[in-house]
């Protein structure tokens, strides 16, 4: 008996046939070209669980499927922090500590041997580094520099070579530079140019029945340095003399009074002589003299070549000084013996002498005679005369 199949009509896609009719899915309607026979049998072979899970989205809702994956999610949120068994929350801070460590026991025998002190003695780099830094750290000693000076040719010329060798000195340092009568602009713009640390001096005593000018000059800033108590060690430096760095670093090795040799050029301008200590060590011993005239002197030292504390001036009680009288050197002397007897007001013999050098037996500075008289000085350091062109531009 023939059967007579007909063609579905769109309006019964959704009913159900007997004798093996063919079911069509409405899963055809996500496919671009609409052939839902295609689809169902390659999705029933190839993606059965894709299939299922699609057609109950679209039968029941996605509001059902969303309920049961939350609820099992909230089951097994539950079931994570519960805690299953027995968990010790009694922790103390001991149980964080860390194991003591006990050496292993070790058994000494002295055979009658009693021990009763250890001392150990540990030198490491680093405390040497730190005694190193500490010794660094004591203060040096002020060295107090006094300089006589007057306007002439080449005093531009020597106040700058001196303050050139008096800036590479460690400080402290205080210059004392000491004019007379009164200071001097072009003096006073020299200093302020030096970069050293001064006091400008005026004497104003009157120098013009004493040979040596200096003299009041020196007394001014020896009165400075009592008035203001000034501690250091104080120098009479000549701004025409010749120094070395090592000379102004040798004088804070001095104590009380320090001395050393001189090098010096004789009035004939054509040998050098030494006047000055005879040390063994640090001792003095006698002194280098090639003047007949200066050989009564009771201490043969140039101008340059002692030093000595200043608390001397303005302390006699530390050093003892059997009298109190201020300490200056003395215009009523000959030439050539304002050093003698200024350093017999210092010291009482050269037991409180102190040699410089080691042995004196290098030349730290030198004592140069120029003569400047004769040359031009121009006032203000300004030429006013000899500018005519003598070669004029063509």
């Amino acid at each position: 008996m023939a059967s007579i199949r007909r063609t579905l009509s769109p309006a019964y896609h959704d009913r159900s046939y007997q004798n093996g009719a063919g079911f069509s899915s409405p899963s055809h309607k996500f496919l671009p070209n609409g052939n839902s026979k295609h689809f169902s049998s390659s999705s029933s072979t190839h993606f059965p669980l894709l299939f299922t899970a699609i057609n109950i989205v679209y039968r029941k809702g996605w509001r059902r499927s969303f309920c049961r994956c939350l609820f099992f999610f909230l089951i097994g949120f539950v079931f994570g922090i519960t805690p299953f068994g027995h968990i010790d929350t009694d922790i103390q801070a001991k149980d964080f500590a860390f194991p003591e460590l006990k050496p292993p026991p070790v058994n000494f025998q002295l055979d009658d041997q009693i021990v009763t002190s250890v001392s150990l003695g540990v030198s490491t780099r680093l405390q040497e580094e730190k005694e190193a830094v500490q010794e660094s750290i004591e203060p040096l000693k002020q060295l107090i520099i006094v300089s006589p000076t007057y306007n002439r040719a080449f005093q531009a010329y020597f106040l700058n070579r001196l303050a050139q060798v008096l800036k590479l000195v460690k400080p402290p340092l205080v210059w004392i530079v000491v004019e007379e009568k009164a200071a001097s602009f072009e003096t006073a713009e020299i200093l302020r140019k030096t970069g050293v640390m001064y006091r400008h001096v005026v004497s104003t005593s009157n120098s013009s029945s004493v040979k040596d000018r200096g003299v009041y000059q020196r007394n001014a800033a020896l009165e400075h340095i009592e008035r203001h108590k000034l501690d250091g060690i104080v120098y009479f430096a000549d701004d025409d003399n010749v120094y070395t760095l090592e000379l102004f670093e040798s004088l804070r090795t001095i104590s009380r009074f320090g001395t050393w040799p001189v090098a010096m050029l004789a009035p004939s301008k054509n040998k050098a002589i030494l006047e000055g200590p005879v040390c063994n060590g640090s001792q003095v011993t006698g002194w280098h003299t090639n003047e007949r005239s200066k050989r009564v002197r009771r201490f043969h030292v140039d101008m340059s070549g002692f030093a000595f504390n200043s608390t001397i001036l303005w302390d006699p009680k530390r050093w003892r000084r059997p009298f109190s009288n201020p300490i200056r050197q003395l215009d009523t002397v000959k030439e050539g013996f304002q050093e003698t007897t200024f350093i017999e007001q210092v010291v009482e013999d050269e037991s409180q002498m102190e040699g410089t050098p080691a042995g004196c037996s290098r030349i730290l500075n030198w004592h140069l005679h120029l003569d400047t008289g004769k040359l031009a000085y121009p006032k203000g350091w300004l030429l006013e005369k000899n500018l005519e062109v003598t070669l004029p531009i063509k």
